[in-house]
């Protein structure tokens, strides 16, 4: 791209944080952005004051969806206030056949649901932001990650189901290139070194190639059926 930023056309359900963050991010980056934002008032407002398309409806709707565009859309980001709404935008686009969908979700649950269903951009910024604050608290130094993962190097997580129940982690197969790291069990984490024996709704975690993620996802996808 000769050092340009291809411009990308998102759709982002609700003004929510960090929906409206977001949006004005995007914004500033030159990308076509398409608010959906149910709050009639907050919409007038919006439509003023932001560079952007904005349509007063809700986000769960196909017919709504549709109207702004979901067909041509690079991306679309589902950050409602409510998981459920979140998760079910995700299958609409889903349908639709988005190339990148995110979904966020605030409760933990909902995050394992969203992964065993297949979506591999799930965001959960509560839990995200209270383990940054509690290490902040604790004094501790955490690694930003992002600065950690250059180039083609990715670290994922799956959530187990029952093609992987009962197996050791060293068990599972992944590609070339690929290494499990641990996996969690609620707030127990079990390094790779101790090659823990896997149950279904386990985390695991993985750093790959971004050429191997379909791969991987793949593998685990088969629990959905």
């Amino acid at each position: 791209m000769d050092g340009e930023e291809e411009e990308m056309r998102v759709i982002i359900t609700d003004a929510d944080n960090p929906g409206l963050d977001l949006a004005k991010i995007l914004i500033g980056k030159g990308w076509e952005v398409i608010l959906i934002e149910k709050n009639p008032d907050l919409s007038r407002e919006l439509s003023e004051t932001l560079d952007c398309t904005v349509i007063n409806a809700e986000g769960t709707s196909p017919d709504i969806l549709e109207k702004a565009g979901i067909k041509d859309t690079d991306a679309i980001v589902a950050c409602t206030g409510h998981d459920q709404d979140n998760i079910i935008i995700g299958l609409i686009a889903r349908d639709y056949k988005v190339p990148q969908i995110i979904v966020t979700t605030h409760d933990v649950q909902f995050m394992k649901i969203a992964k065993k269903l297949g979506f591999r951009n799930v965001v959960n910024p509560p839990h995200a932001a209270s383990i940054s604050i509690y290490h902040t608290l604790e004094g501790i130094d955490t690694i930003d990650l992002s600065t950690m993962m250059r180039g083609e190097v990715r670290m994922i997580s799956v959530i187990a189901g029952d093609e992987q129940d009962g197996k050791k982690l060293s068990d599972i197969s992944l590609p070339k290139k690929s290494e499990f790291i641990g996996l969690y069990r609620g707030s127990d984490f079990f390094l790779f070194s101790e090659d823990p024996v896997v149950r279904a709704d386990d985390e695991i975690l993985v750093v790959t190639l971004i050429e191997h993620l379909s791969s991987i996802y793949e593998i685990f996808s088969r629990n959905s059926g």
